[in-house]
């Protein structure tokens, strides 16, 4: 079974209390998502491969370890999950990015695929998925099935806040996926929102509400 790891660093904490606020700009919202997705990320990645490489000091040749950064794999879920990117990129600048777009229907909470597009070597590399949220976690568990579809093997899934019914769903799809998030709340409510959550993210990061 999968592992939940949750990031209770002091500044991630600080920065998802702003962000919980319904007053929080949508510019400060975007950069509070990129901020602290930043910092899962420095978190998360402590387990990546490194090699040696030769380089020249300007002392002396020397070995140093580095990232092998075509190793990795970053793919949001549409739409909200792009807020995420820009502070993950900042660290791992390499990765490569596929997208998933999914929405959820209104009346059954049901995920619906309208895009997706994967590195086509993705089965070689390590992917973290991103969703600011996991509520009901169709949406996650849809995404994961069509990276697997396309030969995707370590798959780890990172989000901002997650449910409890997300993520019993997400583990009882994919038991071999750790999911890191910054919080867990306490329960979704009638309307399949996280309580007490942040509203809609993809709303509050595109200001379309």
């Amino acid at each position: 079974m999968g592992d939940v790891y949750v990031f209770d660093h002091p500044l991630i904490q600080h920065k998802l209390g702003i962000l919980r606020d319904k007053n929080t700009s949508t510019k400060d919202f975007r950069e509070l998502v990129k901020e602290i997705s930043m910092l899962m990320a420095f978190e998360a990645t402590h387990n990546l491969p490194l090699k040696d490489k030769e380089i020249e000091t300007p002392i002396c040749k020397a070995t140093v370890k580095m990232l092998d950064g075509e190793d990795i794999a970053i793919v949001p879920i549409l739409r909200a999950g792009l807020g995420m990117v820009d502070g993950i990129q900042a660290l791992v600048p390499n990765v490569k990015v596929g997208h998933i777009g999914l929405y959820r229907d209104p009346e059954t909470h049901l995920p619906v695929e309208y895009y997706c597009k994967l590195p086509s070597d993705i089965a070689s590399r390590e992917v973290f998925v991103l969703d600011p949220m996991l509520a009901t976690g169709g949406s996650a568990a849809a995404a994961i099935d069509f990276i697997k579809a396309e030969g995707g093997k370590k798959i780890i899934f990172m989000c901002l806040i997650a449910a409890p019914e997300g993520i019993e769903v997400l583990h009882k799809a994919h038991p071999d996926v750790d999911i890191f998030i910054a919080s867990k709340d306490s329960h979704l409510n009638e309307h399949a929102y996280i309580v007490p959550g942040l509203g809609d993210a993809g709303d509050r990061l595109y200001g379309t509400k």
